[in-house]
């Protein structure tokens, strides 16, 4: 082989098409479109917390945070801002009538 004389090497690159993943019998697919979000915190539907309530909540975290109880902290907090579900059991007026019906 003389010097200087280079032979031309090709390289040749294979292209695989990539088939989409076959799930399982449980397994959904996300449509290829949509592009993940930051999750929205979930929609509390609130009552007015009135002042009453915001010291009740305040001294009842406080309970929660000396006794080590986090759900009775977390209950605290509820109230303070009026997401504890009070008031909202209040059944209609009609709904009492219903066991008067002939």
């Amino acid at each position: 082989m003389p010097l200087g004389h280079h032979h031309a090497t090709t390289t040749r690159t294979t292209t695989t098409t990539t088939r989409p993943k076959r799930g399982g019998l449980f397994t959904r697919r996300q449509p290829a479109t949509t592009h993940h979000h930051h999750a929205q915190p979930v929609h509390h539907q609130k009552r007015h917390a009135t002042l009453g309530d915001k010291v009740s909540g305040a001294l009842l975290k406080l309970k929660g945070t000396l006794t080590h109880r986090p759900g009775q902290k977390a209950a605290g907090t509820r109230r303070m801002h009026g997401t504890d579900g009070r008031g909202s059991h209040r059944s209609s007026k009609m709904a009492s009538r219903r066991k008067y019906r002939y």
